[in-house]
């Protein structure tokens, strides 16, 4: 029942540019505010987003999710592509978000003022979002850039269930590439063809020049942790915040599977490789 309510939910929206298009317009970009067409990837499910940043929304009868906003110069062009999809940004009810680094969240201050929708988010998220304070222990704090900031209207914790009419979300705090990562999963539905989708946020030991995980064992112990839990995520299609980091725009041209239920797991061991590799750098 719910599949159906959520098909006809998207039979509403005007089809969304195909990747073609989308892969014309974003060619030799990658730029985090880039603007991209909307892309339908399964049942009610659509990337809104720019080249370089995933933005998710997940549409319902009783409004519509989005789950990050790339950065503030990039929100006309995702509130245009709401538009796009024939659905009205006012419509947009709830914003989540992966993490507060300003290329995923920069943007939530302009997109809650476009769509009047209110912002949930973790304990340490809403640090960064609402009162400005970057995380101490941040491998990146001193490159960060500020972001708007937001009124964080509910917290999240771990495990809890988000609703919104038949959309029900899971929260997985995921820390490690941001000390308040969040990654998301759900069941989407196209006709009787069910998938459960998960957005795994970013796993990359990214950090600013001075800072060196191999001084700090307990952050790369809680990353090692994070990895293995999307590693072990239930995951038919697997989304990330850097389309790239996951081969999108592949899988939706058809040139590797959209669904693979290893999908978790090769991002995570991907992730697992770099960050070996990083710390056998930081030895040398």
């Amino acid at each position: 029942m719910i599949g159906a309510i959520l098909l006809a939910a998207t039979l509403t929206a005007a089809p969304p540019a195909d990747v073609t298009a989308r892969a014309r317009q974003c060619a030799g970009k990658d730029g985090w505010s880039d603007p991209a067409p909307p892309v339908r990837i399964f049942g009610n499910v659509y990337d809104i987003g720019t080249c370089g940043i995933t933005v998710l929304l997940i549409a319902g009868p009783r409004g519509h999710v989005v789950i990050d906003a790339a950065t503030a110069e990039a929100v006309p062009s995702i509130v245009n592509n709401i538009r796009k999809l024939g659905f009205r940004p006012q419509d947009v009810k709830l914003l989540l978000m992966s993490h507060s680094h300003i290329d995923h969240a920069g943007g939530l201050a302009a997109l809650r003022r476009a769509t009047g929708a209110k912002l949930r988010a973790s304990a340490a998220a809403r640090e960064v979002i609402e009162r400005g304070r970057f995380a101490a222990d941040d491998p990146q704090r001193d490159i960060l850039s500020p972001v708007d900031r937001v009124p964080v209207a509910g917290v999240l914790t771990d495990g809890q269930s988000v609703t919104l009419g038949p959309i029900r979300l899971t929260a997985h705090l995921t820390p490690g590439h941001s000390p308040d990562g969040m990654s998301w999963s759900w069941r989407s539905c196209a006709g009787t063809v069910c998938r459960t989708i998960v957005f795994a946020d970013s796993l990359s030991a990214v950090s600013s020049d001075a800072y060196r995980f191999r001084d700090h064992p307990a952050y790369v112990a809680r990353l090692r942790a994070t990895i293995a839990r999307v590693a072990a995520l239930p995951c038919d299609i697997v989304l990330t915040p850097h389309p790239g980091a996951s081969d999108m725009a592949e899988r939706l041209a058809g040139q590797k599977p959209l669904v693979d239920r290893n999908g978790c797991r090769a991002y995570a061991d991907a992730a697992t490789r770099r960050l070996d590799k990083r710390l056998a750098d930081e030895a040398r």
